[in-house]
């Protein structure tokens, strides 16, 4: 009898565990969504900078799920409520049964509340719309001084990115490296025009190795990026950055990415959870004291076989992600099953242009054009793989259209 195995989230770690799963003929994978898409949030950055396309970052999920011959189910709602002893997930227009659940909602921006205005007055990446808003104003921005037109009340336009971690770091080396490029085009008016990446740590990307942080902050040195480390921002107002040490700063647009919290469904479930609203799993990432829900990605805290958190991102997502399906696998065999191992297996970050640092099993460590194509050539994998199924969807469609004329 074919099982039902449903995923909510259409987020790196969700289409991992699809790919995983699907492959097995017994088994019948529902995927609910809110979105029709799926957003590429590691390639935010060059979006954001108007260097990639909004082709190049969000994947039609339909189209993708069309691609597994009726394997999978592409639904495109919002989940509301899980219902464990009914084991249904509920949506607006109706209920869909499960035999196994895996959440993948993934996380949303924190705008943490004490900041005064910070949710007003700023920008996120881990929302399309907020995103493509952001890329709005920094375009605008851009004509504006290709035509020569003065802001009337600022000498220096300041964009500010709060936040030095993965994202915001690979936002303001995109954006510094863009106007440089623009200088080519807008002259000594492209100048005026300053990145500022401020973070209230010590230092930008907290957590990683000294070899990335370094190579990271003089390549964003060299790009122009102002960096503002131990800047506790206070409150934001449409025309400046107040900091508790009673400094401000005059700015133009904010982007920020100094923080997640788990996406809204979390609230709706029963489970222990952290200060950023993320799922305390078990050691097989089951939530509920349920064996057959599991939680992957950004939605979960997840650590590795030694108690420490690993970061939020693609790379844990797909991870948790393989892990479940296997897992899944195994229980409907009725075989045993083994805690969730995962580690950091590399780390690279895009820093402008043809440009970026990276470090792989912490001893092979690259930067420059060498390391920023190895990290294209890894992002291009995963486009590749999606845009195949994507094509495979599309012909599934044709034929199935030709067979009921």
């Amino acid at each position: 009898m074919s099982k039902k195995v449903v995923i909510i989230g259409g987020g790196y770690g969700g289409l991992r565990a699809i790919e995983f799963l699907a492959k097995y003929k017994d088994i019948h994978i529902t995927l609910i969504d809110k979105n029709p898409y799926h957003y590429l949030q590691t390639e935010a950055y060059g979006y954001i900078a108007g260097r990639f396309d909004i082709h190049d970052i969000a994947i039609d999920l339909d189209k993708w799920c069309s691609g597994f011959k009726n394997k999978v189910n592409f639904v495109y709602e919002k989940a509301t409520f899980i219902d464990y002893e009914k084991q249904t997930v509920e949506i607006s227009e109706g209920q869909i049964a499960y035999d196994y659940l895996v959440i993948a909602t993934g996380a949303q921006t924190n705008f943490f509340s004490f900041i005064e205005g910070l949710r007003e007055n700023s920008y996120g990446v881990k929302n399309l719309r907020r995103a493509y808003n952001f890329r709005k104003e920094f375009e605008d921005l851009i004509y504006k001084k290709l035509q020569n037109e003065e802001f009337k009340d600022e000498s220096d336009i300041n964009l500010a990115i709060g936040g030095a971690g993965l994202s915001g770091v690979e936002v303001a080396a995109e954006m510094a490296n863009v106007i440089q490029i623009y200088s080519k085009t807008i002259g000594e008016r492209a100048k005026a025009i300053k990145i500022y990446l401020i973070d209230a740590s010590d230092t930008i990307l907290p957590g990683m190795s000294p070899y990335i942080v370094t190579n990271t902050k003089k390549r964003l040195e060299k790009l122009g990026v102002k960096i503002l480390t131990s800047a506790f921002i206070d409150k934001l107002d449409k025309t400046f950055i107040y900091f508790k040490n009673g400094e401000k700063l005059h700015y133009h647009f904010m982007i920020f990415t100094g923080g997640i919290k788990a996406s809204n469904l979390n609230n709706t479930v029963d489970n222990e959870k952290n200060r950023i609203n993320q799922f305390i799993a078990n050691e097989e990432l089951n939530i509920h004291n349920s064996k057959n829900i599991f939680a992957i990605g950004d939605c979960v805290e997840m650590r590795d076989i030694k108690g420490n958190i690993l970061p939020p991102t693609a790379q844990t997502a797909e991870k948790s992600a393989e892990y479940v399906a296997k897992t899944i696998r195994k229980r409907i065999d009725s075989q045993s099953t083994k805690p969730f191992d995962a580690n950091v297996s590399g780390m690279f970050i895009a820093l402008g242009g043809q440009y970026a640092v990276g470090e792989m099993f912490q001893c092979i460590k690259v930067k420059g054009y060498w390391a920023y194509l190895l990290k294209k050539a890894i992002t291009y994998a995963y486009y590749l793989g999606l845009h195949l199924r994507i094509n495979t969807g599309y012909k599934n469609r044709i034929k199935d259209m030709s067979l009921n004329d």
